[in-house]
């Protein structure tokens, strides 16, 4: 899918901040959207520099669509919010982890989460915890 970039107008992101992050050609940034409490991952959507600031400053996610080329807040047209917790950048500097309280479905199916519908593997988190009630540590990737 070949998306439009965000505007390049100047964000009000901290530029100390706008430094570290790796974006992608489209001068995005993957977002992860976790429920705090749980841990369920809820959703991935995309951010720019100005939708990161936004994020962060007024305490609910903004992402930029990239089908319909322009901002969005979630829970602005469906009521279903996602109200911030925390934000975090991965270790490699080009994924960020947004933890929120999700009010109502986070997919716009109007499922929960946007991965519960298509499971490609179950089995691997059977055998991990087989193993790890016969006494057997699985090896860790290292």
């Amino acid at each position: 899918m070949t998306s439009t970039p965000p505007p390049s107008s100047p964000s009000s992101l901290d530029p100390e901040i706008a430094a570290r992050l790796k974006r992608s050609a489209d001068g995005l940034v993957p977002a992860i959207a976790q429920q705090y409490d749980t841990g369920e991952v809820l959703m991935l959507g995309w951010m720019d520099d100005e939708a990161l600031h936004r994020t962060l400053t007024t305490g609910r996610c903004t992402y930029w669509s990239r089908s319909r080329r322009e901002y969005w807040v979630k829970g602005d047209t469906s009521g279903h919010f996602q109200w911030v917790k925390s934000v975090a950048l991965d270790c490699d500097a080009d994924t960020l982890l947004v933890q929120v309280d999700q009010v109502g479905a986070a997919c716009h199916t109007g499922a929960r989460t946007c991965f519960d519908e298509d499971v490609l593997l179950e089995e691997a988190a059977s055998a991990h915890t087989q193993g790890a009630d016969s006494g057997v540590v699985p090896a860790l990737d290292q």
